[in-house]
């Protein structure tokens, strides 16, 4: 009989709540950081000022590590806790890391996530805190963008100066929480003194062009400046309204000065975690603030970061639009990757995972090698971490290893989910070995100057694997517009299913042969990049039909359900 790793664990907010952590001055002075340098929230969490670095400010960064993964499954991955995991094991191995992660969104912490701050013995702490409400980012963002929106629709109803064509509003509502009722709303009903009524909608604040930019801001000055090219309407001449049209911008930067400032928190095992941002990778570039990374450049000698969902759609990202914004250059890739998760690929059942199935993995390696692929086509090396889970046997991790040798991949087992930074020591000697004697030739997927339609054309042969893009008649028209309107040289920003590498979530593994349909197409101004959504990804999820917040309560004073 094949053996398999038996493990009793607590909840990961059990975990949590058990920890004792450092004093976030303790933390934070680590790094080099004075207690001048923090505005504390409590005892554990803090935010840091803008431009500071510590002492460091004319030294070189640190070393860069990209954390991605294979298509998510039901199955689970642990991105986030791989990235805790070898953040804490290059601090054991005597290495000055830190690491630099999204907030979680509300949304699909209720949903189906119920939490997004690692998990077992790899996790970022206070995890209640960051899971919930943190230092209140998210709320600035939800309150600048629908500020805007009230502004969008009060300049039309008092005299509409800017001839703005209330049928060309492109600017919805948003807030954080899914909620599918507001995908489609009409405003304005009740009468001419509450506005004129019209078509309108929710997205969820994740998918906010305010989070993209914010995100990607590298000032104050530069946030503003960002914030006033986004693009809000048409006017009838067919020219873009902005918000600095509607004079909005400054209001804006006055409600986002705090949000804009990173939030310094720690591990389980204390490594200094900046957690600042969190736009969706399936709908937006899916990468922590720009801000957040260079300053823990500045402050540790490895960054571990992380991009949403797999290499398809937060690494591409983080690759092609952040990477190139920010003048940032990655060292190496870790691509998490599951026992479980390829046996799903494989076309196992969710159910029926925790049977050995060595024939399944082999197949769905197929969407690993994938993966490895994408790294590769931007000239990054990369690293396989296995990130192991109780059902595991012996027999499928050294399956997996053992094809990963046979293609060339480096492939690292890490326990770290049971076993803390202990149990990531092999994957974190695996990428000192790759950054020192692999050096990375990283370079963008595209050139900014092609054409809006030959660069979805590029992403969807060479990340996903498509066969050919075809447009509804609605998307050419909108990428001729755009094109027409200035917006041609920015990057593309894929809207697609995280859940293949394809447009339809239903072809899990690697799928061949098959078209993309680009249905329409949106300039994000001032995140810098053209929004092209594909299939029926929605920029409003929905919860399932038994979310996570059914089985979330407190208890002696102490919170539950949290994952």
């Amino acid at each position: 009989m094949p053996t398999q790793v038996k493990c009793q664990m607590i909840s990961d907010v059990e975990i949590a709540q058990q920890a004792v952590p450092k004093p976030i001055v303790e933390i934070a002075r680590g790094l080099g950081l004075s207690e001048e340098d923090l505005e504390t929230y409590g005892r554990y969490k803090a935010k840091v000022s803008l431009g500071a670095s510590g002492g460091r400010a004319g030294q070189p960064d640190g070393k860069l590590v990209l954390m991605t993964a294979i298509t998510p499954t039901p199955a689970g991955e642990g991105k986030t806790t791989t990235t805790c995991g070898l953040g804490d094991a290059l601090r054991r191995l005597g290495r000055s890391s830190a690491i630099a992660i999204r907030e979680p969104s509300l949304g699909p912490c209720f949903g189906l996530k119920g939490g997004a701050a690692g998990g077992g013995y790899a996790q970022v702490i206070p995890m209640e805190d960051i899971n919930l409400h943190f230092t209140g980012d998210f709320h600035a963002i939800t309150t600048a963008h629908n500020l805007l929106a009230a502004m969008v629709d009060n300049h039309v109803h008092h005299g509409n100066a800017r001839n703005v064509d209330p049928l060309a509003i492109v600017w919805r509502r948003v807030m954080d929480m899914n909620d599918r009722s507001l995908r489609n709303i009409v405003t304005g009903l009740g009468g001419r003194t509450n506005g004129m009524p019209r078509e309108a909608g929710f997205d969820i604040t994740t998918a906010s062009e305010i989070m993209a930019l914010l995100c990607l801001a590298s000032d104050l000055d530069d946030l503003q400046a960002r914030l006033a090219k986004m693009v809000v309407a048409l006017d009838r001449d067919g020219c873009p309204v902005t918000a600095a049209d509607i004079h909005a911008d400054g209001a804006m930067t006055v409600v986002l000065k705090d949000a804009i400032k990173p939030n310094l928190v720690q591990t389980l095992e204390g490594t200094p975690a900046f957690i600042h941002g969190g736009p969706f990778g399936n709908i937006a570039h899916g990468c922590s603030s720009v801000i957040a990374t260079r300053m823990a450049l500045k402050l540790a000698d490895f960054v571990v970061t992380e991009a949403g969902f797999g290499t398809d759609l937060g690494a591409e990202k983080f690759l092609n639009i952040k990477c190139r914004a920010a003048g940032l250059k990655p060292s190496c890739a870790v691509i998490v990757a599951t026992v479980r998760a390829l046996k799903m690929h494989g076309g196992v059942a969710k159910s029926a995972l925790a049977a050995p199935d060595v024939p399944a993995l082999e197949k769905g390696a197929d969407n690993l090698w994938k993966h490895c692929e994408n790294v590769a086509a931007h000239g990054l090396p990369a690293v396989v971490a296995i990130n192991r889970f109780p059902t595991d046997t012996d027999e499928e991790i050294s399956t997996l290893l053992k094809l990963c040798a046979q293609r060339g991949h480096p492939a690292a087992l890490a326990e770290h989910w049971a076993k803390g930074g202990e149990g990531a020591e092999q994957l974190a000697e695996m990428v000192l070995d790759t950054i020192e004697n692999r050096p990375p030739d990283y370079h963008p997927l595209y050139e900014l100057d092609q054409p809006l339609r030959a660069k979805i054309e590029i992403i969807a042969r060479e990340m996903y694997g498509a066969a050919g893009v075809d447009y509804t008649l609605e998307a050419r028209k909108k990428l001729a517009d755009l094109e027409k309107l200035g917006f041609g040289g920015l990057p593309v920003c894929m809207a697609k299913t995280q859940n293949s590498l394809s447009d339809d979530a239903l072809l899990i593994g690697r799928p061949s042969g098959f078209q993309i349909t680009v249905r329409d197409a949106k300039v994000s101004a001032g995140a810098g990049f053209v929004v092209v959504l594909a299939g029926t990804i929605m920029t409003m999820p929905g919860l399932p039909s038994s979310p996570a917040a059914e089985r979330m309560g407190i208890e002696d004073g102490k919170v539950f359900g949290l994952f």
